[in-house]
């Protein structure tokens, strides 16, 4: 193999968490507003969140300076919660919105708050590429105006929003 190949593929798996080419990390960001419990209202499936309702992600931050994130979830299949805890870093400064996040040593993957209210109540969260994002609130509910606003800028990025599953909090 040559040195070209290993280092794109060391790169791919230890390097900088990407953004969609159309979507902008928010900048003027505050880490300490954000900290807190999110309501996850909205997602994209993926296998670690297949099944999930009541989800939600708990950030605090870790005496290096790294977030600590906690992931909450009932499987409504197995009758179970279930939960990940991670650790989020910037990527380039503290107050742009760009972070990787990483529940699996060292690989991480793009966590990028591409909306934001200036309340720190809702946030419009983009993955690495158009295949992960996330609708959160600081409540169990959104309201409408919100949502749609949301869901306007992810379709202009170039998410397929009508695959956004949009999750239950019933009490489990």
């Amino acid at each position: 193999m040559n040195k070209l190949l290993i280092m794109g593929l060391f790169l791919s798996l230890f390097g900088c968490a990407t953004i969609p080419k159309k979507a902008e990390a928010v900048k003027g960001f505050n880490a300490d507003q954000y900290l807190g419990k999110w309501y996850e209202i909205a997602r994209f499936d993926f296998r670690f969140e297949k099944n999930l309702n009541n989800t939600t992600a708990e950030y605090s931050k870790n005496e290096d300076g790294t977030i600590k994130v906690i992931n909450k979830g009932y499987n409504y299949v197995k009758k179970e919660w279930t939960s990940a805890e991670g650790k989020a870093k910037f990527v380039k400064d503290a107050e742009t919105a760009m972070l990787k996040v990483s529940f699996f040593g060292p690989f991480y993957s793009g966590y990028n708050v591409i909306e934001l209210d200036k309340d720190y109540q809702y946030a419009l969260v983009a993955g690495e590429s158009l295949k992960y994002l996330w609708i959160l609130s600081r409540t169990p509910s959104l309201p409408n105006k919100i949502k749609e606003k949301y869901i306007q800028k992810a379709r202009e990025i170039g998410y397929k929003t009508e695959n956004l599953v949009w999750v239950s909090h019933d009490g489990n």
